[in-house]
């Protein structure tokens, strides 16, 4: 049923693939392999001529499970997918609704357990946009939820009414994030005003308890303190900034900051004590802490992570409630089933992959891995700590190098010093929620405790961070590589685990630990497993078979790498990296970088598709996160031959990629109008700003000491003025030009019309995101481009590529 779940969205093909496997793993040959492996409770009965004989009926339950799944999802799709609003989509509504969450600023969400969550991007507009989801109660779509974005918020909370009006967009190739989570549609709101009503019912109710735990959890702290607390105990992490953001994330502590089984866990382990304490026995201790579960979920936010936990520890306590003995295999793959019918699309969801990445490994690997370490003497605590937090590293590095292209090589220390102030912050926590409840001042008293484990995680986080090498580059590029780097770290475990010993005294307690340790035993032995004559020839074929994966894992991602273009032909990339800047010039050989766009950008697979091996010049026009914020992974993952450094001011991002350049001995220089930087045949002349002392220009915006920069290549010229408006190039020498990147990524600009009549360029190129909120590119500003022949926009034509063949150019999009 669950394979069936998972057939989304080709529910044919992948539906036909999961019965064969089904029939293949219920055939008797197959069951009867399994059953020799294994040894104890697996034994009697896998293997025999009994289970051979049931393989027909157990093959044809198989199939059909696997297509009434597949059936199930895509009409379960159908009606997430069924909307009113087509015909309104690209007209001006105005519609009444009920907010459903926190509005966070624009770039997406992504689960806060990993990398890459929400930023606000610069581009010194001094205006913050923030989206929210917005459930429509009156106007197109009634029922129906859109995904709201506005430049200006009143004051809301989860389940406050509010009109909206403006622009209705579709979601694009990009918003599967928006469609995961039932929005329908874009809207550019001009303005956001309350109306003063509130849900009622029980959605209401829970609004009203989510306000109060917000309440209750920060009473009395501070706002970096209170904005982590409703992390680590609500899952809400849009107050954080975005230093603690990075700090946790390249720590590998991120997922504290996500709701997840062991909110649930901690939950539990406190209420079971406080339940007995008030007189409750089993039966009803185990129905509170199902109770609480219930409630709680919907408080955490009801993400993919907290849904896996929630399933697996009410399953648990109905299988005892019941009487039954608890399978946490089951409750696994029940919290799949559960979360799959929910929204079919969950599996597509990086947080939904590692939560089940994490529960996996650590069911595999936890209690083998704490026998080993228990048998060296290793006190019970601290080896199932560090077996657990192992098993879940081992588990979701791959996907982590997958999606986000980093693995943190601090996360293992850095979790195990984490563990002592974990549980007494959740505790702390919750029991400040439960005493908000009754009286809002109680709840100072144990947010006062809580203070100092906060205090502890922070500085945790921000010292494991700023270790050397605390994150590095890791780049998995296709599914392929991910299975074969799946199948090489489990190889490599199974090698290194089923070589050495496991004593009596330190084997795995329980009927699946005793069946996962009879996995990895080579001999079948539940105890005991039988020292190699040479320990040493284990270790090298254990590297051997890492070190031929990982050759072969190279070859095909090399084989992907797209050849750079005919060195004879200037290509010019105007790079859809979202809202940001980055400029790509290929010509010669040589390869030029103008600004490197957002951090977590897609700008190293863009860069990738260029077929860029090296980058000789990279130019960082301004410290702003739009600007540099995708620079340190630039570096860090490509060799660069020069760094030129416009960033007059210190910003978190700027001195990640200056630390970046100086671990890898790249060479840097600071811009100077005037000069000329050669790269081959690329020529690039800095028109903008004169370099002067340090702390010359207190509080200016740094859009107006950006680079400005003209580049030739043979008889081509393009200006580059990164966010440098009219008040900047106005009073610059500037020749015309065949092309121009548009400044500020098109923001409302007086002295643009002067300036196309100087350059007089044939084409345009507006580097801009898509549903940003700040109204880029603007009405007026497209207007002033009339008189250019030809305007693009990344944000509707995707990667604008310029292409100078022979004297004459051409332009191809993505689109």
């Amino acid at each position: 049923m669950v394979a069936g779940l998972l057939a989304v969205p080709a529910p044919a093909a992948v539906a036909l693939a999961c019965a064969v496997v089904a029939a293949v793993a219920t055939s008797g040959r197959w069951a009867g392999g399994l059953g020799a492996a294994a040894s104890g409770p697996w034994a009697g009965g896998l293997g025999s001529g009994r289970a051979a004989s049931r393989a027909g009926p157990l093959t044809l339950l198989a199939v059909g499970a696997v297509l009434a799944g597949a059936v199930f999802a895509q009409a379960r799709l159908a009606a997430l997918d069924r909307t009113a609003l087509g015909p309104w989509i690209g007209h001006d509504v105005t519609v009444r609704g009920f907010v459903l969450e926190h509005p966070r600023a624009p770039g997406g969400r992504l689960p806060a357990a990993v990398p890459g969550p929400p930023w606000a991007p610069g581009g010194g507009s001094g205006r913050r946009g923030r989206s929210a989801l917005l459930r429509i109660v009156a106007g197109p779509g009634a029922g129906e939820r859109v995904s709201v974005r506005a430049s200006r918020w009143p004051a809301v909370a989860p389940g406050v009414e509010v009109i909206a009006d403006g622009p209705l967009k579709p979601l694009g190739a990009r918003d599967d994030w928006l469609r995961r989570r039932g929005a329908h549609g874009r809207l550019q709101a001009r303005g956001v005003r309350l109306t003063g009503r509130r849900r009622g019912g029980l959605a209401g109710a829970l609004d009203g308890l989510r306000a109060s735990a917000e309440r209750a959890v920060s009473s009395g702290l501070d706002s970096p303190r209170a904005a982590l607390a409703r992390g680590m105990v609500l899952g809400q992490d849009e107050a954080l900034d975005e230093d603690t953001r990075e700090a946790f994330r390249v720590s590998g502590l991120a997922h504290l900051l996500a709701a997840s089984g062991q909110n649930v866990m901690l939950l539990a382990a406190l209420a079971l004590p406080v339940l007995a304490a008030l007189g409750f026995g089993l039966r009803g201790r185990l129905a509170g802490v199902l109770a609480l579960i219930a409630l709680y979920v919907p408080l955490a936010g009801a993400g993919p992570s907290i849904q896996r936990a929630g399933v697996m520890g009410a399953a648990g306590i109905v299988a005892v409630l019941a009487g039954r003995p608890a399978s946490r295999w089951y409750a696994l793959l029940l919290a799949a089933a559960v979360t799959l019918a929910i929204d079919p699309r969950a599996s597509q969801d990086p947080g939904w992959q590692l939560s089940f990445a994490a529960v996996v490994a650590i069911l595999l690997l936890a209690q083998p891995l704490a026998a080993r370490m228990r048998e060296h003497r290793v006190p019970r605590p601290l080896a199932e700590a560090a077996a657990v937090t192992a098993a879940a590293t081992l588990g979701t590095a791959p996907l982590l190098a997958f999606h986000f292209e980093r693995v943190s090589l601090v996360s293992l220390p850095a979790n195990l010093l984490a563990v002592a102030a974990v549980a007494p912050t959740m505790w702390l926590g919750m029991l400040a929620v439960a005493a908000g409840a009754v009286a809002p001042a109680l709840a100072q008293l144990p947010n006062a405790a809580a203070e100092y484990p906060l205090a502890y995680l922070d500085w945790l986080a921000e010292s494991a961070a700023a270790l050397p090498h605390a994150s590095v580059p890791v780049q998995l590029h296709s599914p392929l590589a991910l299975a074969t780097t799946y199948v090489v770290l489990g190889a490599a475990v199974v090698l290194v685990l089923r070589r050495r010993p496991i004593s009596s005294a330190a084997a795995p307690r329980g009927r699946l630990a005793r069946a996962a340790a009879a996995l990895l035993n080579r001999d079948g032995d539940d105890t005991t497993l039988r020292r190699p004559a040479n320990p040493l020839r284990a270790a090298r074929r254990a590297l051997v078979a890492v070190a031929i994966a990982v050759a072969v894992v190279a070859f095909l991602e090399g084989r992907r790498l797209p050849p750079p273009p005919d060195p004879r032909d200037v290509v010019v990339s105007f790079l859809d990296i979202g809202q940001g800047d980055a400029t790509l010039v290929q010509y010669g050989g040589a390869t030029l970088l103008v600004d490197t766009g957002p951090p977590g950008s897609p700008l190293l697979q863009r860069l990738r598709e260029a077929g860029v091996r090296r980058i000789d010049l990279l130019v960082l026009t301004h410290a702003q996160a739009d600007h540099d914020g995708g620079a340190a992974d630039v570096l860090s993952r490509l060799p660069v031959g020069h760094v030129l450094d416009g960033g007059e001011q210190v910003t978190r991002l700027h001195r990640l990629a200056l630390n970046a350049a100086t671990a890898r001995h790249v060479p840097r220089s600071t811009p100077d109008a005037g000069q000329s930087i050669h790269t081959g045949p690329l020529e690039l002349r800095i028109l903008w700003p004169r370099r002067e002392p340090p702390g010359d220009h207190p509080g200016v915006d740094p859009n107006d000491r950006a680079i400005v920069a003209r580049l030739r290549a043979g008889a081509f010229d393009l200006l580059l003025p990164a966010d440098a408006e009219s008040n900047v190039t106005a009073a610059l020498d500037l020749p015309p030009v065949e092309a121009l990147k548009v400044a500020h990524h098109g923001s409302e600009d007086a002295g643009t019309p002067d300036l196309i009549a100087r350059l007089r360029p044939r084409i345009a190129a507006i580097e801009v995101g898509r549903g940003n909120t700040y109204g880029h590119p603007t009405p007026g500003l497209l207007a002033d481009l009339r008189p250019v022949p030809a305007v693009y926009r990344t944000d509707r034509d995707g990667t604008v590529r310029l292409t100078v063949h022979a004297g004459r150019m051409s332009v191809t999009t993505a689109r």
